[in-house]
Formats: C-alpha cells, sequence, structure tokens
C-alpha cells in the first residue's frame, strides 16, 4: 500500500521549518505513543540532524505503558535525544517540558538570549493539545482530524522561551506498508488514503497475535479464530454488522474495529515495538536497493536503444 499525501501546506511548512533551522535550539518532536516509529517523519530527521531534541510519546494514555518505557529506552539512546511520555489529562508535565528545554539550552540560560524550542509532528499526532496544556490556555486549535494547523506560530513563554508551532507534516512517500497501515489505523492520515477492510485487516492479524486477551474480554470470545477475517467475522456476527442474507457487512465490522481501537474501548495497545522496527528497516532498505537496481536497469536499456538507434541511421 503505497501512500502519497503532501498537501501544499506541508510542502510550505517544511521549506519554513529549514529557512528557520539556525534559530532553533531545541526541537520536540510529536510522536504517537501507539505507533513511535511510524509517527517519526523522515524528512524531520533529515532536517533536525544531531540538534538536541525532545521527543514527546503523545496519547500515552491510549497506548501500552510497558512498550511506551520500552521506547523511551531505545529512542533516547541516542546521546541528543530526551523523551517525555504525554497525555491530554496529565496536569505535571508543563514544569518538565520547560526544564527539558532548559536542560538542552543550558548555554542560554540566565542570559538575555531567548530559547527558539519548535514543536514539528504528523498531522493529528497530539501538538496543538501539547502546546495547549504548556501554555494553560487555548492558542491551538486541536481536532481529530489530520492537518488541522495551517500556519506556523509562536508562543512566548517565561525564562525566555519561545515555542515555534508549525502545521503537521507528512513525507512525500510512505515508504513502509506496515507504517501506513499503522498510521491509518491511528488515524494519522485521513481515510480516504486507504480501503477500510484492509486496514482492519492489518489491525486484527496484529492484535490476535500482540493482544489476543483483550480482544477475548472486549468482543466476549471463548476462543479466538486463526485468521484476521475469520476474526472479522466473528466479530461481525457477535455485533451484528449484517447484510441481508445474513452475510457480515465488511465494511461496517472493519469500521467498528478500528473506531474501537482509536478511543480506547479496546485497551491501551501498542501497535508496534523497536524490534519491530528494526526488521522493517531491514526490508525498507533492501526495497531500497531494488528499486535502484531496476532504476538502472532501465537507463541501461535506455542506453542501448539509443545506441541502437544511431547505429541503424548510419
Amino acid at each position: 500500500m503505497a501512500i502519497q499525501w503532501f498537501p501544499g501546506h506541508m510542502h510550505k511548512a517544511q521549506k519554513e521549518v529549514r529557512e528557520i533551522f539556525n534559530q532553533v535550539d531545541v526541537f520536540i518532536e510529536v510522536l504517537d505513543a501507539r505507533i513511535p516509529y511510524s509517527s517519526t517523519n523522515p524528512l524531520i530527521e533529515e532536517i533536525r540532524k544531531d540538534k538536541p531534541t525532545i521527543k514527546i510519546l503523545s496519547k500515552c494514555d491510549l497506548a501500552d505503558a510497558d512498550k511506551t518505557a520500552e521506547w523511551q529506552t531505545y529512542l533516547e539512546a541516542e546521546s541528543s535525544v530526551r523523551t517525555l511520555a504525554f497525555s491530554a489529562g496529565q496536569s505535571d508535565k508543563r514544569q518538565q517540558l520547560i526544564d527539558l528545554i532548559k536542560s538542552l539550552a543550558a548555554e542560554k540560560i540566565g542570559t538575555v538570549k531567548t530559547i527558539h524550542a519548535l514543536i514539528i509532528g504528523i498531522p493529528n499526532v497530539g501538538k496543538s493539545t501539547l502546546i495547549n496544556h504548556i501554555t494553560g490556555k487555548t492558542i491551538a486549535k486541536t481536532g481529530n482530524e489530520p492537518a488541522v494547523t495551517k500556519h506556523q506560530q509562536r508562543i512566548k513563554l517565561e525564562d525566555n522561551i519561545t515555542l515555534i508551532d508549525t502545521p503537521g507534516m507528512l513525507w512525500p512517500n510512505i515508504e513502509n506498508e506496515n507504517s501506513g497501515y499503522r498510521l491509518a489505523i491511528t488515524g494519522g492520515i485521513k481515510e480516504t488514503a486507504f480501503e477500510l477492510p484492509d486496514i482492519a485487516s492489518y489491525a486484527a492479524e496484529y492484535l490476535l497475535h500482540a493482544y489476543p486477551e483483550a480482544l477475548k474480554k472486549r468482543f466476549q470470545l471463548d476462543e479466538l479464530p486463526a485468521t484476521d477475517i475469520e476474526l472479522l467475522d466473528e466479530i461481525g456476527r457477535k455485533r451484528g454488522c449484517l447484510r441481508s442474507g445474513g452475510m457480515v457487512d465488511l465494511e461496517k465490522v472493519s469500521r467498528l474495529l478500528v473506531m474501537e481501537y482509536r478511543d480506547n474501548t479496546l485497551g491501551a495497545l501498542t501497535l508496534e515495538t523497536p524490534q519491530m522496527m528494526q526488521q522493517e528497516l531491514l526490508i525498507v532498505e533492501k526495497q531500497r536497493e531494488q528499486k535502484e537496481e531496476k532504476k538502472r536497469l532501465r537507463e541501461e536499456a535506455k542506453k542501448a536503444r539509443r545506441k541502437r538507434h544511431k547505429k541503424n541511421k548510419r
């Protein structure tokens, strides 16, 4: 499932971030705690380089707490990175974040110089919720649809700290098929980017393996079926997602499963681990190599055709 979705304001946001790079002291990258790898924009990684970075694992109340801790340990193995787990209902994270910003820009503490902290992340990841929490007021518009923030804005805090908020940015092409599915399940990309039954099948297959007890409890199943399609069929019959003739309405049961995951009805479940990420990165790298090889062979074929054409004209 190749996903390409790069609206004009996202292209503009990327350009603006590159333009103000030298002003930025600290990057604050907001990730979805349920999918820390898939919600990491590789363009942001490229732009920030080795600048001090705080990775916020947002919506941590919707994620598996043990997996979130595992991700924090993994991410902080990079010397320039610190992490903070955050959810909208928490009231004690503001000072922790400010202290982290100060610790990563220590050379400006005690001076009149402003610390510029850039908040960045993909759409619908929770940036606006974080900003409103830090400032204690509704400054940024929040919503459940991707791409709510459209323009860059600057917000002054105490101690000469200025936050720079940017629109959510996806990258032009999501190479890792698994990341595309996970972004779709969590609502990181719009539903028009995928077929809902495909997304639900992916979620069902993963949950059967990673969280079987959560499925049993939620859908009152004594035994779990062996496959994703069988699971969707059983859930559909349990919940009355039927068409005329008693057939399961796949579209309806697919939406039910995805929405129950998103609203935490299934429980706090994480869709990926650092170990999965490492395996998938190897697959993506192999795909890139194969793509480059195909490109090289096409170029060689073109050169051969041009050479034959010239020879025939003589």
